[in-house]
């Protein structure tokens, strides 16, 4: 079987000197050169990514007012459409049954998710154009070709840009509270954008009074947001697995992204025809149609992820005070 020891290294007693011939670390002054020079560039791209994303972050923000940001109108009717993603992604970090994740984490991701989403706003908005001549078929590809994996991607370059490489990270479950946070994020800044370009401000400046101009539009947006942090969380979990499995890290995080945004394009192609059939079939208003729809599909794909966190937290009790024991794996729902 294939180790992580050249031949030597495995098989030299272990009072040999096999710096620089089959291993290595920090002896020279080089040697620190170089560890010093990796660790600026790692951070410096970090930085980078940082960076742009936070311009791109000001630039849409600017495009219609930064005051918005600060009015009390804005903010309550925001605050109304992250509820239940809210408490999808409490629930998912009560969940974890390891150690509690550090608050400074969770807020850095959550805040960096912020930031990332700002990719996908502009990506989406590039290519959009090329697909939608196409009509119909042309849309269904553009979800599942450009919006799922590329919403999905940001989401996890949230979490891979800091917790996942801190010590705290320490176990496969913790990717899936990284991802929900990161997908609580996205919620925030995309609720944002929507109900700022689609509610009309001369009639919020009234006064707080006046927000029924926009509940509607804050409850339509309460409805997708726990749909990202199920998304998410399913990457975010396959992150975790990642981490911990190195020989297969890229498959495990390939398919995690595959999943999560296949059933994210899914319920964007979805969500418009089964709303409008239910609604013209059963003669329901559009909203409670919308409501039915969202209810049993993310919370069919919720309960899969439910699943997975509640397996892992069945082993993690079973093993516990079993260090060592043999764990039979089984399939998980997508693999059975």
């Amino acid at each position: 079987m294939p180790t992580d020891e050249d031949p030597i290294a495995s098989r030299a007693d272990d009072d040999r000197d096999l710096y620089d011939v089959a291993t290595w670390e920090e002896r020279t002054s080089l040697d620190g050169l170089s560890v010093a020079l990796y660790w600026l560039l790692t951070r410096s791209a970090k930085a980078g990514v940082v960076l742009v994303a936070f311009v791109g972050l000001l630039a849409i923000l600017g495009s219609f007012g930064l005051g918005l940001l600060f009015d009390p109108a804005i903010a309550i009717l925001l605050g109304l459409s992250v509820v239940p993603a809210l408490g999808l992604a409490a629930y998912v970090y009560v969940s974890d049954v390891t150690t509690a994740e550090p608050l400074s984490l969770l807020v850095a991701t959550f805040l960096l998710s912020i930031l990332t989403a700002t990719f996908a706003a502009i990506l989406n908005s590039v290519l959009q154009p090329y697909f939608r001549p196409l009509g119909f078929l042309g849309i269904v590809v553009f979800f599942f070709v450009v919006v799922g994996p590329i919403e999905e991607s940001v989401k996890l370059l949230a979490v891979r840009l800091y917790a996942y490489t801190d010590a705290r990270f320490d176990a496969v479950i913790d990717g899936a509270v990284y991802g929900a946070i990161a997908g609580l994020g996205f919620v925030v800044i995309e609720n944002f954008v929507y109900i700022a370009q689609n509610v009309d401000m001369a009639e919020l400046t009234v006064g707080i009074a006046a927000l029924g101009a926009g509940d509607g539009i804050a409850a339509l947006r309460a409805l997708a947001g726990p749909g990202h942090v199920v998304y998410s969380a399913f990457a975010g979990y396959y992150l975790g697995l990642a981490k911990f499995n190195p020989g297969n890290r890229g498959p495990i995080i390939v398919k995690g992204l595959v999943l999560a945004a296949a059933i994210h394009a899914l319920y964007n192609t979805l969500v418009g025809p089964v709303t409008g059939i239910a609604s013209a079939l059963l003669g329901l208003p559009q909203v409670v149609a919308l409501f039915g729809f969202v209810v049993v599909f993310q919370g069919a794909f919720g309960y899969v992820l439910l699943r997975k966190i509640w397996r892992y937290r069945d082993a993690f009790l079973d093993t516990r005070d079993a260090v060592g024991a043999d764990v039979e794996p089984e399939l998980d729902e997508f693999e059975q």
